[in-house]
């Protein structure tokens, strides 16, 4: 059937509407693309990495003059803030403003308590206190006795006593006690706690002429406490609210106005009693505010919830105990050690090193070379095509002077009193959602790759950054309390021992590099950082876990693959005999690998003996190098064997490489991306299922592997995947052991226990410029990092030799000068 002339018109109109849409979408594409290039080009080309810097170091001046300040003028007493305000996190976590509230076991309040004598004196409050607070001592204590008399508690193991004595009132039965302990002779209790008001409201009715009585028996009593301050520890505490719905009828006289009076009154009287050494007599108020989130929870109106007083037990017991005991995530109410005397001495080095630049620059004339120019795609400084000359004199001394700042920047952030300290608590969303947000970013910083080969560099960087990331967040938000995320973090832990075991295989295997030069530019690469640290941070070297562990495993890896015979690529492909003896290799490795894990005395006499124990030990013991090297003991020797595998197949063109081609045939390619797929939800599932780390962890060596192999697969088959990179992720993962290490003082706080507070009362701002200072720091240090090896690992091998054994003596004479020093720790995680 024909075409009609209107509808011939039609036909070639929607044609035309068609190829119009079709021209204009395509227009709109690339305008987007083009759009979407000009704008990062735009931010690059402005915010570089030296603005950022400078951005950086100029917050932290502004920050360290801030709190200096507030602190001078504003009081700067964690004691005080400890013992006055607070905040819940969630339902059931108080969280003292500016500092680090310790959770203490039996162990350690019966080894701060040793030999002490507590009194509690109050009414039916007080007494609950009381059960709190010996509670933390015995947990199994029952809340027994008569409620209106005297109750003891004593700890004879380490002579401990702890009484309640029944005041219900402030009257002069109350000062006559308080009289009797500051008598000359008399026996006089190590802490009090004391504090009453109820009772003198509901016996008189809650008339005026009673709270004028009540500051007057306060006044008196506050003298005689002033007195007694002079020989231990007094707090007063504050009286918590009351639910009037709830109140009985013969309480309803007890408001929570009539207790704010009385609380104005003793707090005026105590103060007023104060001499001209300041009041000895310390208020208690947290409790008060924790109480009043969970009073509406109280049975009775009256008596707060367990949960309430459980605050005020452990802030009294962090009050008391944290300056004895300086528990590492206990910062309030501490003062600092002195420094010992390889902190002073790294002082003196790096003021020395800034003496010395001073006097050479006004001696010589300033050479002025041409600045590098930036790279704006990656915020990078773009290097000489010739291989860097060593450094000079001032330049050495000018990145000296660099790490010295950045070394007094990390003792300010977790070893000096200036800025604050919080506890982590962790949520879902405060985990998921800045996850999301740097995946975001991740992808809106998509490149082409250079290469498409499997795992070629930018693609490991990627892989690591992206890891990197998710690693501090998890640190950060404190989600290791959640076992589905630990497990998978736990898979990151072992893709990154993968990574070294894939990476220096490749190296050895392709290069035959085994000289002293290459292995010390590792080594310094590696611990430069940390060994820097453990004397400015005063810090054994196993507590920063990783390093000893890939430094471990890089030794390793070296030795087998430098042993005799040395197998190279271009050896074995001569002969396939030669892959044999790779494998033999390996299998050797694998068999010392087995001895160790499985035979933990031979572990413990090879590690326990001196000097190599000082490198493993931590709080006197190999338990956490134990814990650490047996987690992901197979995940090395996985990445050794993938990399033979891999460069065997690439040499023998099994693999198809190029751009945009699919790794395999398509049908094998799909078979293994389904089953990757597969494998990665298999593994969320059975981690969400896991009822202890410790159950799962006995697991997580065998099957990581698998997790991580499923990932590759699925980050290489398709030719696509290979040909795009994220450089946000990659240039993250360029410095993502600086970034590993840095957390641990100037982005977490108190070693990883808790948070760095620069901004405080806004979390998400202090978030913000945290991470922003952390990160700057950690690019630098990465650089000064590989300028100092220039300088330091010479290509001579004797001088180098020669600089090797002079490094041994010194640090030989660093463990017998800090031995028996290091202070204790946990951080696993």
């Amino acid at each position: 059937m024909g075409l009609t002339t209107e509808e011939g018109r039609g036909v070639v109109a929607s044609d035309a509407s068609v190829e119009l849409t079709a021209a204009c979408c395509h227009g709109g594409a690339k305008m987007a693309g083009l759009a979407y290039s000009l704008g990062k080009r735009e931010i690059n080309q402005h915010f570089t990495i030296k603005n950022a810097k400078l951005i950086s170091l100029a917050l932290v001046i502004l920050l360290v003059i801030f709190h200096a300040v507030s602190r001078y003028f504003g009081g700067g007493d964690s004691c005080e803030w400890l013992l006055s305000s607070g905040r819940y996190l969630g339902e059931n976590v108080w969280q003292p403003y500016g500092c680090m509230m310790h959770k203490y076991r039996s162990i350690e309040a019966k080894t701060c308590l040793s030999e002490k004598r507590v009194a509690f004196l109050g009414d039916s409050r007080i007494r609950q206190l009381f059960y709190s607070f010996i509670k933390v001592i015995d947990p199994g204590q029952r809340e027994e006795g008569n409620k209106h008399a005297e109750i003891s508690f004593e700890e004879k193991s380490s002579s401990l006593y702890v009484d309640f004595l029944w005041y219900p009132e402030a009257n002069n039965s109350m000062k006559e006690r308080v009289i009797s302990w500051t008598r000359e002779g008399s026996a006089k209790p190590d802490v009090v706690i004391l504090g009453a008001a109820t009772w003198s409201i509901k016996l008189h009715g809650g008339c005026g002429e009673t709270l004028q009585q009540y500051k007057d028996n306060m006044t008196a009593i506050g003298i005689h406490l002033e007195r007694l301050a002079k020989h231990g520890e007094i707090y007063w505490v504050l009286q918590d609210p009351v639910n009037e719905e709830v109140l009985r009828s013969d309480r309803k006289m007890i408001t929570n106005q009539q207790l704010d009076q009385y609380n104005e009154a003793a707090v005026h009287a105590l103060r007023s009693s104060k001499g001209s050494n300041g009041s000895g007599v310390k208020l208690l108020s947290a409790s008060r505010l924790a109480a009043l989130e969970m009073i509406s929870q109280s049975d009775d109106g009256l008596h707060v919830p367990e949960s309430s007083r459980n605050v005020g037990a452990m802030v009294l017991m962090n009050a008391v105990c944290n300056k004895r005991l300086r528990p590492i995530d206990g910062s309030c109410c501490q003062t600092l050690p002195p420094p010992n005397f390889l902190q002073k001495l790294s002082a003196c080095f790096f003021v020395g090193s800034a003496l010395v630049l001073l006097t050479l620059h006004l001696l010589c004339n300033n050479r002025h070379h041409r600045p590098v120019p930036p790279d704006v795609e990656s915020l990078e400084e773009k290097k000489p095509a010739t291989a860097a000359a060593p450094l000079g004199l001032k330049a050495t001394l000018q990145t000296l002077c660099k790490m010295g700042v950045i070394m007094a920047y990390f003792y300010l952030c977790d070893r000096a009193d200036v800025f604050m300290k919080e506890q982590k608590f962790y949520t879902h969303s405060t985990f998921f959602i800045p996850l999301i947000y740097i995946f975001v970013l991740g992808v809106f910083y998509s490149e082409n790759s250079k290469e498409t080969k499997l795992l070629n560099r930018e693609q490991t960087d990627e892989w690591k950054g992206w890891m990197q990331l998710v690693i501090l967040i998890y640190h950060i938000s404190g989600a290791s309390a959640f076992i589905p995320v630990y497990m998978h973090v736990r898979v990151l832990v072992a893709a990154y021992l993968f990574q070294t075991g894939y990476g220096h295989f490749s190296f050895f295997w392709l290069k035959g590099d085994f000289g002293l030069y290459r292995v010390c530019q590792v080594l310094f690469r590696l611990n430069f950082l940390v060994l820097v640290l453990c004397v400015v941070m005063d810090r054994p070297y196993q507590f920063y876990y990783f390093v000893p562990l890939v430094t471990f495993w890089f030794v390793i890896i070296y030795g087998t693959l430098a042993m005799w015979p040395q197998i190279l690529q271009k050896r074995a492909n001569a002969s396939s005999m030669w892959h044999l003896c790779v494998l033999a290799k390996l299998l050797g490795l694998l068999v010392f690998i087995c001895i160790f894990a499985y035979s933990q005395g031979f572990f413990d006499s090879i590690f326990s003996a001196w000097p190599i124990s000082k490198l493993f030990e931590l709080n006197g013991s190999i338990s956490e190098w134990w814990f650490r090297w047996k987690l992901d003991r197979f995940a090395v020797i996985h990445g050794m064997l993938f990399a033979f595998i891999y460069l065997v197949l690439q040499k023998r063109q099994v693999l198809s490489e190029g751009k945009g081609e699919t790794l395999f045939s398509a049908r094998i390619s799909n078979l293994l991306l389904f089953l990757s797929v597969i494998t990665f939800i298999t593994y969320s599932v059975w981690a969400s299922n896991c009822n202890s780390k410790s159950e799962c962890n006995e697991m997580h060596p065998y099957i990581s592997v698998v997790q991580i192999l499923a990932f590759i697969l699925i980050r290489n088959i398709p030719g696509y995947a290979r040909s795009i990179y994220s450089s946000f992720f990659a240039w993250f993962g360029k410095i993502s052991l600086e970034l590993f290490i840095c957390q641990y003082h100037i982005w977490l706080a108190a070693d990883t226990k808790g948070i760095l507070i620069l901004i405080p009362g806004n979390p998400s701002l202090n978030i913000m410029v945290s991470s922003f200072i952390f990160v700057c720091v950690a690019h630098e240090i990465s650089l000064i990092t590989n300028d100092l090896a220039q300088v330091i690992i010479p290509k001579d091998t004797a001088a180098l030799l020669k600089r090797v054994g002079a490094m041994g003596v010194l640090a030989l004479l660093v463990q017998l000068t800090t031995r028996d020093s290091w202070t204790k720790f946990d951080h696993r995680v």
